[in-house]
Parts: structure tokens; C-alpha cells; sequence
């Protein structure tokens, strides 16, 4: 009998909708190398109503104009007791996050029949959500050379995108893989509890796209 550890939601909203009301010059600020953030996987929406500008009704200084409205994503974390798999959903995206140790051996890629599982549950939901670009990225922690890191990582997201595209069995699916070795780490990388979070492989895609 395999014994499936609760799932508690620790985060319900991350961030609320806003409409930019900012005069016109202002820029919306944000920090450069967000270590939870890997290029190309930054949240985008656009904004659910418009604003006309000259609505006389917004009371703005003379001569001043409305910034372009935005969105800012409404983040659900879901993780599960032990700590080894997490979801994030937001508006645009869909992320699982899986920790290395339950996928894989130490130092390897070759996954195991447990793991095959909890990916093929994962590409269940990639159809669910009707989902054809996949994202799937490899972290380690910050132990033994970056350049093993690297590679290590990069085994083990293409490790994870063989078994999703097995799963899916379909060539209107493209995949962006890519291994990022230490960076972008999510905990603290001088406690093994932290560790142990950073080494992981996270698959992302678009919530309902088609």
C-alpha cells in the first residue's frame, strides 16, 4: 500500500489586482535576479477592464495621465506535508515542483517507477489545462562545482520531459528544457533543509491555452 502524504495549501493570495493609477514617468519597480524567477517563466496578464484616461470622473492633476493598467498575478501554493512535490497556480500558469530526492538517486538522473508516477499525474494535468509549451528546468543546491550543477541539472529536466512526452504522445506539444544548476535557489542554501528544497525540477505551463 503506497501511503500519499496530505496536501495543505501554506499561501492563498500572493498579490491582488491593481489598476495602475500612477502619473504618467512612473515605472513599476522590480528586483533584478529574483532567485525564484528563471528567465522566460515571469507571470504576464493583461489588464480586465480599460481605463479611459480622459474621465473626467478620475479627478487627476492637470496635465497628467494614467500609467498603463496591470495585473498583478493572485498566487495558490499547495505543498504537500513532507515537502516533496508543490503547486503553484496563478492566473497565466500552472508550476509543479519536485524535489530531487524523490525522483531521483543521488547524483543521477535515472528516474525511479514511484517517480515515473508523479510525472505522469503531472502530464494528466498538462491535458487537463490543454497545455501544447512546456516548460521543464533542473536545480541543484550549491554543493560541489557549478559546472557539475549544470550538467546534473540539465540530465535531470530532460530526464522529466522523456517521461512527459511519453505521457502526452503528442507532436503539437514543444518543450523548453533547460538545467540551471545552483541558481535561482528558493531556500537557504547553508541548511540541508534548504538544500534539499533547492534540488529540484519544476514543469510549467500556460493555465487553459486552446
Amino acid at each position: 500500500m503506497t501511503f500519499t502524504a496530505p496536501r495543505v495549501a501554506l499561501v492563498v493570495t500572493a498579490a491582488t489586482v491593481m489598476v495602475a493609477t500612477n502619473l504618467y514617468g512612473a515605472v513599476a519597480a522590480r528586483a533584478d535576479g529574483d532567485p525564484s524567477v528563471p528567465p522566460g517563466t515571469e507571470a504576464s496578464a493583461s489588464a480586465p477592464v480599460q481605463v479611459d484616461p480622459n474621465d473626467p470622473d478620475l479627478k487627476l492633476p492637470e496635465g497628467a495621465t494614467l500609467a498603463e493598467p496591470k495585473v498583478l498575478d493572485i498566487k495558490q501554493v499547495v505543498e504537500d506535508e513532507a515537502g516533496e512535490e508543490r503547486r503553484e497556480d496563478t492566473n497565466a500558469d500552472v508550476k509543479f515542483a519536485l524535489q530531487a530526492e524523490v525522483l531521483f538517486s543521488k547524483d543521477s538522473a535515472k528516474l525511479s517507477g514511484e517517480s515515473k508516477a508523479r510525472i505522469a499525474a503531472i502530464a494528466d494535468e498538462i491535458k487537463k489545462q490543454n497545455a501544447t509549451k512546456i516548460r521543464v528546468f533542473g536545480f541543484t543546491d550549491n554543493l560541489g562545482s557549478s559546472a557539475h550543477g549544470d550538467v546534473l541539472s540539465k540530465q535531470r529536466a530532460n530526464a522529466v520531459q522523456d517521461i512527459l512526452e511519453s505521457e502526452l504522445n503528442d507532436a503539437n506539444v514543444t518543450y523548453e528544457v533547460r538545467g540551471y544548476g545552483e541558481q535561482y535557489p528558493i531556500a537557504d542554501n547553508s541548511t540541508e533543509t534548504g538544500r534539499k528544497k533547492n534540488r529540484r525540477v519544476e514543469v510549467s505551463f500556460p493555465r487553459g491555452e486552446g
